[in-house]
């Protein structure tokens, strides 16, 4: 792995409660050592211009499924970080559901009844560990 640290890009919006809530587990987590060594966070709202150019880069979320995160690892060679993949695309799993990202490692908020719209600790830490993984 790079010296840089993977980021965790988080689309929200402001006034937004459960944008508020992934914000606050994502700060807990990423207070515990093993996981601020690899992981910072970077915040955009997509209410505000540079927030919505981010989104719109970032090609994968559905709009109407905010608040949601991905997951970037620095490329050394083009000097920028780009998604990192998912290595099952589209394949839903026991702790996420259809909450994640179809190509990319990351969560979207999935408003069906299944998913009552929240976004749990496990569902992170479930995507932080495969990137983990993937990148050990």
């Amino acid at each position: 792995m790079s010296d840089k640290k993977m980021k965790i890009v988080v689309f929200g919006k402001t006034g937004c409660a459960k944008c508020k809530v992934l914000q606050t587990r994502l700060d807990e987590l990423l207070e515990r050592p093993e996981w601020r060594e690899l992981y910072e966070k970077e915040y955009c709202d997509v209410e505000t211009e540079d927030g919505v150019v981010a989104f719109c880069k970032s090609e994968c979320v559905n709009p109407q499924r905010i608040p949601a995160f991905l997951v970037m690892r620095w490329n050394a060679e083009d000097q920028s970080y780009e998604p990192v993949e998912n290595p099952k695309p589209g394949q839903a799993d026991p702790v996420c559901h259809q909450s994640r990202l179809y190509q990319f490692m990351g969560i979207q908020t999935d408003y069906s009844d299944a998913g009552k719209g929240l976004i749990t600790k496990p569902m992170i830490e479930s995507v932080l560990s495969e990137v983990r993984d993937l990148s050990a």
